[in-house]
């Protein structure tokens, strides 16, 4: 059986070390202040959209409506008391999607709205109106992500090699994949409305 102890330095080392914990303390310390509640606050970052289509190069637009590409059955049984939800959720909606992290390539997805329901795979090609279910769209809406940089208002601490700056903190929120509604006089008589 070992016993680990503090190891045996100098006076010299023993500040460098004191200082090294008290960094890495001050460090941990930023990290458990960035709740996801605290960065789900910071508001996206503003980006104009890709596709800029006209109202009537959207009408003349071809019809694409999207099916899944691959779906896994599950053994799970549907709750019955989102059924209402869930019919709301997989009516087909008209979006534009776009892929915001490498532009112009198309978006692979895995869905699974609701336990009881399969699991499918969705091939969402981007930058062109197409009809798929509000809960694909609202999938895809969510993918973001939030960008985490250094504030330099204060002293976080130094050491033999230089002096620290900064704490952590939540810059912007970055949008990766987008869904915009489309709306068209064709979509408003059928009755169907923007997620």
């Amino acid at each position: 059986m070992t016993v680990t102890t503090k190891p045996k330095v100098n006076s010299e080392g023993e500040k460098e070390l004191a200082k090294a914990v008290e960094q890495f303390e001050t460090f941990d310390a930023n990290i458990k202040q960035l709740t996801k509640d605290r960065m789900d606050a910071v508001p996206k970052q503003d980006v104009e959209p890709q596709t800029k289509l006209s109202q009537s190069e959207i009408e003349k637009s071809k019809e694409i409506y999207l099916k899944p590409e691959r779906t896994i059955g599950c053994s799970e049984k549907f709750n019955e008391k989102y059924r209402d939800a869930y019919n709301f959720d997989k009516e087909y909606v008209r979006f534009i999607a776009e892929h915001r992290e490498i532009i112009g390539e198309g978006i692979e997805i895995w869905t699974k709205p609701y336990a009881g329901v399969p699991a499918q795979f969705w091939k969402v090609p981007v930058n062109k109106p197409i009809w798929a279910p509000r809960f694909l769209a609202e999938q895809i809406k969510r993918k973001s992500y939030s960008r985490l940089v250094m504030h330099q208002s204060s002293s976080a601490g130094s050491d033999g090699i230089g002096q620290y700056y900064g704490s952590l903190v939540t810059d912007t929120k970055i949008q990766r994949l987008d869904a915009l509604p489309v709306s068209t006089r064709k979509s408003v008589f059928m009755g169907v409305a923007n997620f």
